[in-house]
């Protein structure tokens, strides 16, 4: 039975965390449909890389070429083309990232299969497949059935998957590169990484995040001085760097930062996806919003419906009460 492909993702010699999510699902699949799971690796020096996944996965299909170092979408495209013609596998999955943005669509057209993209679920149902994604900026789950065909692909969305352990021994298969060079019409050039601000979001256990109902840019001191009292940083959602009332290393989501804090609390944040997939992986999330039906109260553990500027003063005077009662 045909396998299950899953594209390792990596940037800078790292593998990001997106494909342990996709190895998860494809494993979940390939138990489902009794066939093999199989990580597809692009890359240059992959021995470390392919330590890590080789325990994850039936089998590593690895091409090794300073063309693949870093991601460059043509060069993707015309080497997984070429092995998804020769292995036909019945499902790629590829991670909803930047990187799945610039890939997906246009591989998948050009083989003619039938595709989508950020998918929360993916199911068969018998050989025809079967996805969950959101409309509506969040509000809406779709169950979507893709037109029967011998093969698919679909891109995942972060956060939907979390990382299994397993003991595979995974066989170790080296293709040649179907390329020698990059294009000469898309070469990738250069990683600049963005210079880091005072505060580093990513690094904070508790994280405040203000988005539009935080009004105007003064009332940001109110979130801040919230911030000071338990020990917290700042961040936001997009409308507010978009404002230009933070900067856009405060930003969390999926065009900005992900963070993983023991603490998360949304202030005003309608929970767009975009901004949903760079805090789910928090310890604990909680929402406050006016909105009783704000998608951000789907990923909270614990939600208040009320007007945040007179629920932020209320928790901090408690906190600083408990905090003297404690001194």
């Amino acid at each position: 039975m045909a396998e299950i492909f899953a594209l390792v993702e990596h940037r800078q010699g790292t593998i990001r965390d997106i494909t342990f999510e996709l190895l998860a699902c494809g494993r979940e699949l390939a138990e489902a449909r009794n066939t093999q799971l199989t990580a597809v690796l692009l890359g240059s020096d992959t021995g470390s890389m392919v330590d890590l996944i080789k325990t994850k996965a039936h089998k590593v299909l690895v091409v090794d070429n300073p063309v693949y170092k870093e991601f460059n979408a043509e060069a993707y495209q015309i080497t997984l083309h070429d092995l998804i013609k020769k292995h036909a596998p019945v499902l790629t999955l590829i991670g909803h990232t930047a990187y799945g943005y610039d890939l997906c669509a246009p591989l998948a057209t050009q083989l003619d299969f039938p595709f989508t993209t950020d998918c929360l679920e993916i199911t068969f149902a018998g050989d025809q497949l079967r996805v969950i994604r959101q409309m509506y900026n969040g509000k809406l789950n779709a169950r979507v059935t893709l037109r029967a065909h011998s093969s698919y692909m679909v891109s995942v969305r972060s956060g939907c998957y979390p990382p299994q352990e397993s003991a595979f021994d995974a066989q170790i298969e080296t293709v040649d590169a179907s390329l020698a060079a990059q294009p000469e019409y898309r070469k990738f050039l250069e990683f600049i990484e963005a210079v880091a601000g005072e505060i580093d979001i990513t690094k904070a256990d508790i994280v405040i995040s203000i988005g539009r109902g935080i009004k105007e840019q003064a009332n940001i001191a109110l979130a801040e001085d919230f911030a000071g009292a338990i020990g917290g940083v700042v961040a936001c959602s997009r409308p507010i760097v978009d404002a230009g009332w933070l900067p856009k290393d405060r930003q969390v989501g999926s065009s900005g930062k992900t963070v993983k804090p023991k603490l998360y609390i949304a202030l005003g944040i309608s929970g767009a996806f975009q901004h949903v997939v760079g805090m789910k992986s928090a310890d604990t999330i909680i929402a406050v919003n006016k909105d009783a039906n704000a998608p951000i109260f789907n990923e909270a553990d614990y939600g208040i419906v009320d007007d945040l500027f007179k629920v932020v003063p209320a928790l901090k005077n408690r906190i600083v009460e408990l905090k003297q009662t404690k001194g």
